[in-house]
């Protein structure tokens, strides 16, 4: 599964970059392949594993604030792995194709 997240203490006023980056921190030595962008950090691995490592970064987030708030929008296709790189692989292979149809690129 893909598992796209974000999380954010409330009541921690206007910065939340320490909270963030102590989620981001759990993201890293949980060991699951991740990315993270300016929007959500991107989690792969198995269903348990992944909520585990959102559980536990919403823990570390609501360390700074009385609230988290999360968003989380997941991609569930038992029996994948290697999505994470062959979803984008697919997206350019697709972009290149339409590039070569008349009428199109440039």
């Amino acid at each position: 599964m893909l598992l796209a997240f974000s999380v954010a203490p409330m009541g921690s006023g206007d910065s939340v970059s320490a909270a963030v980056a102590d989620a981001v921190r759990v993201v890293r030595d949980s060991g699951l392949p991740h990315r993270t962008d300016a929007m959500f950090t991107t989690l792969e691995g198995e269903w348990d594993e992944c909520m585990d490592v959102v559980r536990r970064a919403c823990e570390a987030a609501g360390r700074h604030g009385e609230r988290v708030s999360l968003v989380l929008k997941a991609d569930v296709r038992p029996g994948r792995t290697g999505e994470m790189q062959a979803k984008l692989d697919r997206l350019d292979a697709a972009l290149e194709r339409a590039e070569g149809e008349p009428g199109r690129g440039q």
